[in-house]
C-alpha cells in the first residue's frame, strides 16, 4: 500500500510539473515589443492571458510597479508583477523569491526579449522588488 501511494506522489507530481506556468500581460494595444516579448515566453514554455488595455498606468498602479521600474507591459504570474522585458528564466527565478514582490527590467534595452534589433545588446539589469520596498539585482546581462 506504502509503494502505491508513493508511486501515486510521484506521478502526482510529474503531470503537475508538465503543465505550463500561465502569466497575465497586460500590454497597449499598439506595442509591437509587447507582442513579441509575449512571443518569447511562449516560445520557453508559459501560457501567456493577454489583455489589451485602455491605460496601463492604471495597471502598473494598481499590481503595485514603481515607476522607476516601469516598461511598456506588465504581466502577473503567481500574484507578482513581471515589468517589461524580463527574460523567461529570470520569470521562473522570480517565482521561488518568497521575499520578493515583482520584478522588472526597466525601459527598453536592445537585445532583451522582445527587443531584439539585429547584433544591437545593451547592458541591463533584472530588478526584483523586495517586501520592505528595496530593489534587488536579480540578473546582469553585460552589453554584447
Amino acid at each position: 500500500m506504502r509503494r502505491i501511494l508513493l508511486l501515486a506522489a510521484l506521478l502526482a507530481g510529474t503531470a503537475q510539473a508538465a503543465q505550463p506556468l500561465t502569466i497575465d500581460v497586460h500590454r497597449d494595444a499598439n506595442c509591437g515589443c509587447c507582442k513579441d516579448w509575449i512571443k518569447h515566453l511562449q516560445a520557453n514554455g508559459f501560457t501567456v492571458n493577454d489583455h489589451v488595455e485602455a491605460d496601463m498606468s492604471a495597471v502598473k498602479t494598481r499590481l503595485g510597479v514603481p515607476y522607476a521600474m516601469g516598461s511598456c507591459h506588465t504581466g502577473v504570474i503567481d500574484g507578482k508583477f513581471v515589468e517589461g522585458h524580463v527574460p523567461a528564466r529570470d520569470v521562473l527565478a522570480l517565482r521561488e523569491r518568497a521575499d520578493l514582490v515583482g520584478a522588472a527590467v526597466p525601459g527598453m534595452p536592445m537585445g532583451s526579449p522582445g527587443m531584439e534589433m539585429g547584433g544591437r545588446y545593451d547592458a541591463y539589469q533584472v530588478l526584483g522588488l523586495g517586501k520592505d520596498g528595496k530593489a534587488v539585482v536579480l540578473a546582469d546581462y553585460p552589453r554584447r
